[in-house]
């Protein structure tokens, strides 16, 4: 297909240069993990406002604003990156606001307006998202089609890695047990942390950042770039006529058409399930931020492992076969949680008991949930790193950025409507849980329009 980038084999690229890419994920994670999930999300939701309610609401609006922004510029953006050739200096920009707004989250104080850390999320969640466009349309070119599930699954893996130990940081150094004051591991926080003031969660936002600065360096180093392409002027004009011709493409490619379509679909209920897990927990058992950063990491832990061993039947078995599985995991996990109440589990048809043994989810319900948790755990890695592998084997060299835009559209493009519907049905319901069985609705599609999919997608 036309695109200014010669398509050609991927030249054999050096370890370190596959490793710079691998870091990228490492990188990225933690403003995922401890800022958008486990510590500032939930803090933002239980304890910066007096309303919780409203303040769940609003930090799905935060989601959905993103996700519009992101939905309309990402395949306008790699449509422009498959001309101008080079993607990182595109990442580098989006680096720079990325970390200024991280910065920003430190003042986000109990009290304070809210419409500062939203502003900020929102320009983080969005540099964040347009990154990853481009980071992904690197991995054709650096990898042989053999090798990019089991490559994609280990940089997925590593991303969690990362994620999990800023996390394991944060709960045992910084966040303390407002009652007593001491961390996890029983010490006062570093840097004398005020857990009343909420400098435990907000400094996440600072930390997520200097990581990314670290860690996105050896890509920047060592990983080749795509050679320079068209003048930004002229890759704009071509690149926006390019995109106009892949969505009139897509009509002949029904393959990636489904595909695309099938994602869009199930990603909206990944996305609600990774946005909203951690504040809903918060919500209806009342944990803190050490609580919630432990669910985080019994989550991750699992992740890595689960992403080594899908890396490897990705290769054996097809990133079709990986996704299915992962995608029936999360529904069941999903059924599980939205069915958990304090004092029963799958719609009341399994009574608990509602006595409080002391310490850590010390109720039956919340081991419950934990339970659930592990099956999102095993799933959600997987269900991502082999989805950029299924479209990595069914496209070009020449199409990467135009299609990763796609992609990135498809993982966006209606991702605003798990979190709205969740706002919409939680609002007039007045019950968090109906809102997020919509998210249920959201998997099922996607599972039953990818088991009809042809795999490799261009098939």
């Amino acid at each position: 297909m036309g695109g200014h980038d010669i398509d050609q084999a991927p030249a054999k690229t050096s370890r370190r240069g596959i490793w710079g890419w691998m870091l990228f994920d490492w990188a990225a994670q933690p403003f995922f993990t401890v800022v958008t999930t486990f510590i500032f999300g939930p803090y933002f939701v239980a304890r910066l406002t007096d309303d919780p309610i409203s303040a769940q609401a609003a930090w799905s609006n935060m989601a959905t604003i993103s996700s519009i922004v992101i939905a309309i510029l990402s395949p306008i953006l790699g449509s422009i990156a498959d001309q101008s050739g080079a993607r990182k200096p595109w990442i580098l920009s989006f680096a720079v606001v990325k970390i200024a707004s991280l910065m920003m989250l430190w003042f986000a104080a109990p009290g304070s307006p809210l419409i500062l850390p939203i502003t900020f999320m929102i320009l983080a969640s969005i540099a964040a998202e347009f990154s990853i466009v481009f980071n992904d349309s690197m991995m054709p070119r650096l990898i042989s089609r053999d090798e990019v599930g089991r490559i994609s699954n280990i940089a997925w893996g590593l991303g969690y890695l990362g994620g999990m130990i800023v996390l394991i940081a944060v709960v045992t150094l910084l966040a303390a047990n407002p009652e007593t004051g001491l961390t996890l591991i029983g010490i006062p926080p570093l840097f004398g942390l005020d857990p009343a003031l909420g400098e435990d969660a907000r400094i996440t936002g600072p930390i997520a950042a200097l990581w990314y600065l670290v860690f996105i360096l050896p890509m920047f180093l060592f990983t080749p770039d795509a050679k320079k392409g068209l003048p930004f002027g002229t890759a704009v004009r071509f690149g926006l006529r390019e995109l106009g011709s892949t969505l009139k493409e897509l009509k002949q490619r029904r393959g990636i058409a489904k595909f695309l379509i099938a994602r869009m679909l199930y990603q909206d209920g990944v996305n609600g399930l990774l946005i909203l897990g951690g504040t809903f927990a918060a919500g209806m058992f009342g944990w803190v931020t050490i609580e919630i950063g432990i669910y985080g990491i019994i989550l991750n832990v699992v992740a890595i492992f689960s992403c080594i061993a899908a890396g490897l039947l990705d290769r054996a078995l097809g990133s079709k076969t990986v996704i299915v599985t992962s995608l029936v995991l999360l529904f069941i996990a999903t059924i599980g949680i939205v069915s958990t109440r304090p004092d029963s589990v799958l719609f009341g048809l399994i009574p608990l008991s509602q006595i409080d043994s002391g310490g850590w989810f010390g109720t039956a319900a919340e081991k419950a949930y934990i339970l659930f948790g592990l099956l999102i755990g095993i799933a959600f890695g997987p269900v991502q790193a082999s989805s950029r592998s299924y479209l990595a084997r069914s496209i070009s060299l020449s199409e990467t950025g135009r299609y990763f835009g796609l992609y990135a559209l498809s993982g966006r493009a209606t991702s605003f409507l798990a979190t709205l519907s969740f706002s919409i049905v939680t609002y007039a319901s007045g019950s968090a849980h109906l809102g997020m069985a919509m998210l249920i609705v959201f998997l099922a599609a996607g599972l039953v329009l990818l088991v009809r999919t042809p795999y490799p997608a261009g098939r």
